[in-house]
C-alpha cells in the first residue's frame, strides 16, 4: 500500500497525515482538576494541539496509581474543551469504550493492547479515530496486522503510534526503533507518530529524540506533560516541566517547518 491509501485523520480543526504535523502533550495520568487545567493551559499556550491525559491506567504493579476512571475523562474532557483541545486517552477493555468515545476525540490502544482482539473489535465499531501502540515486543509487520484488523471491523481512521520496544538494553525505558516510522507508513499507508517520552522513560533525552522523529517523517509526537514532575502519580521521570515542554516546542518548531514545506509538496505533487 502507498500513503495516499487513506484519507488523512481529521481531529478537530487538524488533519492527521495530511500536512498538519500534530503535538499531543499533557500528564501521564489525570489526577487533580487544578493538575489537569494547568497542564492543559500550559501545554495550548506553547502550541500543542491535542490534549493527552490518562484516566484509566494499565500499570505493571497493582499498587501503582490506577486511574481516576469516570472521574478523571470527565475531567480531562472539561479541560480540553476550556482550551480549546481535542482529547486523547487510553481505553483498557471493550467494556469501556462506549463511555470512553463519550468524552475523548481520539481513543487510544495501549502497547499492552496492542493484540486485544476484543478491544480492537469494539473501538473498530466507535466513530472515533483510534491511536494504536506499538507492543512491548511487537514487529512491525504485528502491528500492521492490528491496525488491519481494526480498519476491516470498518473504522479506517487508525493513527500508529512508534514507542520504543524492549531490548536488552537498560540505559533507556525501551529501544526507539526510529525506522520503523517511515516503514509502517510505507506499509500501511496509515499517519506514524512518535511516543519519545516512552520510548526513552528519560526526561533529558525526549526532545532530541522527537527532533529525530521529526526529521525522519513522522505525522506528530505525543510527551508527558506535568506542572511538577518530581511529584507526579505516574511517569514523572519521562514527563517535562512546561518550562521544559516550551522549550521542547521552540527546539523542533524549525525542523518541523522543513517537515510541512516537504508534506505540501508531496502532497501537490500526488494531486498533480
Amino acid at each position: 500500500m502507498t500513503r495516499e491509501t487513506y484519507a488523512p485523520i481529521r481531529v478537530g480543526r487538524y488533519e492527521i497525515g495530511g500536512t498538519d504535523f500534530v503535538v499531543m502533550a499533557g500528564p501521564c495520568a489525570v489526577e487533580t482538576e487544578r493538575q489537569v487545567m494547568r497542564t492543559a493551559a500550559a501545554v495550548a499556550r506553547a502550541g500543542a494541539n491535542i490534549l493527552r491525559g490518562g484516566a484509566f491506567k494499565p500499570r505493571t504493579s497493582p499498587y501503582a496509581f490506577q486511574g481516576l476512571g469516570l472521574d478523571g475523562l470527565k475531567l480531562l474532557a472539561r479541560a480540553g474543551s476550556e482550551f480549546g483541545l481535542p482529547v486523547i486517552t487510553e481505553v483498557m477493555s471493550d467494556a469501556q469504550v462506549d463511555v470512553v468515545a463519550e468524552y475523548a476525540d481520539i481513543l487510544q490502544i495501549g502497547s499492552r493492547s496492542m493484540e486485544n482482539f476484543a478491544l480492537l473489535y469494539a473501538v473498530a465499531r466507535s466513530n472515533r479515530p483510534i491511536l494504536l501502540k506499538r507492543g512491548m515486543t511487537a514487529t512491525v509487520e504485528e502491528m500492521a496486522a492490528s491496525a488491519r484488523f481494526v480498519i476491516e471491523n470498518g473504522n479506517p481512521n487508525v493513527i500508529l503510534c512508534e514507542r520504543g520496544i524492549r531490548t536488552f538494553g537498560t540505559a533507556t525505558r525501551n529501544t526507539c526503533d526510529i525506522v520503523a516510522i517511515p516503514l509502517l507508513q510505507k506499509m500501511t499507508g496509515l499517519p506514524v507518530i512518535l511516543d519519545p517520552s516512552h520510548a526513552t522513560g528519560v526526561r533529558d533525552l525526549i526532545t532530541p529524540l522527537a527532533r529525530a522523529g521529526v526529521a525522519i517523517g513522522a505525522d506528530g509526537l505525543i510527551v508527558e506533560v506535568h506542572p511538577d514532575p518530581q511529584a507526579a502519580w505516574s511517569d514523572g521521570e519521562q514527563s517535562l516541566s512546561f518550562t521544559d515542554f516550551e522549550e521542547f516546542m521552540r527546539e523542533i518548531e524549525p525542523i518541523r517547518e522543513i517537515w510541512r514545506d516537504q508534506r505540501v509538496g508531496a502532497m501537490a505533487a500526488c494531486a498533480s
